[in-house]
């Protein structure tokens, strides 16, 4: 019989595909946190009655996906601004219009959750997590269990306890909606490495130097502008510049844009000077670059997110 002592070293190779399932499943990167690790104490805890009869690996995704419909119950999915009601031309619109009880997507560092796979890479993108939360709670299972983690109908049906029919008609509804409202992976090509990262330098630099036209010459013309936990958003170069010039930038000098990664995408860490003059985090930003520039901007606004990231407080 397994010993509980053999489990961590056992189940620590699954941590960060487990990070990233629950994140598709809840997204939020705090609440996957927290059902992993309750994941893997459930794990422990059962360990030495553990029979084998599936893999590990099968069986730790029974108890984490378990986990999530059990949170999901009776909670409000999670969105973006653009998912409550069209975007705005209005540089000095009200930002707290529309405001309600919403529950905001959160980004996934790269770091908790590095993906090798293009298709595992692409499932974690805004876009995409965000198509996610849209669908019911148990079909969301369906399709992330058999399309991303690649378990076949029997494995699913015996994990969620039900029929292979029934996960096959789950996962026939689930494509469907997910078709609907996802982008596909051919829309989420992005330039090479290379250019991506001169792209995302110019954008930190644009931002420090408060060079509105630096900015302007990496942004396509329909690119969108979000800034949860805001709930107004802007769609539009011309808004979106105009925004940030009146009510974002700062002066040179006061802001700092540190390049990292999230949800297989490029992202920056904000830090801005306080009225103390210490460099305090401020906001994470996760850009979607498309074929003419950055098509996407998502400024979480959100200091406990540095965390997450492996980021210090303040520079």
């Amino acid at each position: 019989m397994p010993a509980p002592e053999e489990f961590i070293e056992q189940a620590a190779p699954f941590r960060g595909e487990l990070i990233a399932h629950c994140y598709r499943m809840l997204g939020s990167v705090h609440d996957a946190e927290d059902l992993v690790q309750e994941t893997y104490l459930r794990g422990w805890r059962g360990y030495s009655a553990f029979e084998e009869r599936a893999a590990l690996r099968t069986w730790l995704y029974r108890i984490a996906t378990t986990a999530c419909l059990r949170a999901l119950e009776n909670r409000a999915h999670r969105v973006l601004p653009a998912g409550l009601g069209a975007g705005s031309d209005d540089p000095d619109a009200d930002l707290d219009a529309h405001h309600g009880n919403h529950h905001w997507l959160e980004p996934l560092p790269d770091t908790l959750s590095p993906e090798a796979a293009v298709s595992t890479r692409h499932s974690v993108r805004l876009a995409v997590a965000t198509a996610l939360q849209e669908l019911p709670a148990r079909q969301r299972a369906v399709l992330i269990l058999r399309d991303v983690v690649q378990f076949n109908a029997a494995e699913v049906a015996e994990l969620l306890e039900t029929t292979p029919a029934a996960v096959n008609s789950a996962l026939q509804r689930a494509r469907a909606r997910l078709a609907e409202v996802a982008p596909n992976e051919e829309d989420a090509a992005e330039p090479g490495d290379a250019d991506l990262r001169e792209l995302v330098d110019r954008y930190c630099a644009a931002f420090e130097n408060a060079d509105l036209a630096a900015l302007t010459a990496l942004l396509q013309d329909d690119v969108r502008l979000e800034m949860p936990p805001l709930p107004v958003w802007f769609t539009g170069r011309d808004a979106v510049t105009r925004f940030l010039a009146r009510r974002a930038f700062a002066d040179p000098g006061d802001m700092v844009l540190v390049p990292t990664a999230a949800n297989g995408q490029p992202a920056v860490a904000e830090y801005r000077r306080a009225a103390d003059g210490v460099m305090r985090a401020h906001s994470i930003h996760v850009l979607d670059a498309g074929p003419t520039g950055i098509a996407h901007m998502v400024v979480f606004l959100d200091p406990t997110l540095f965390a997450v990231f492996g980021l210090p407080p303040r520079r």
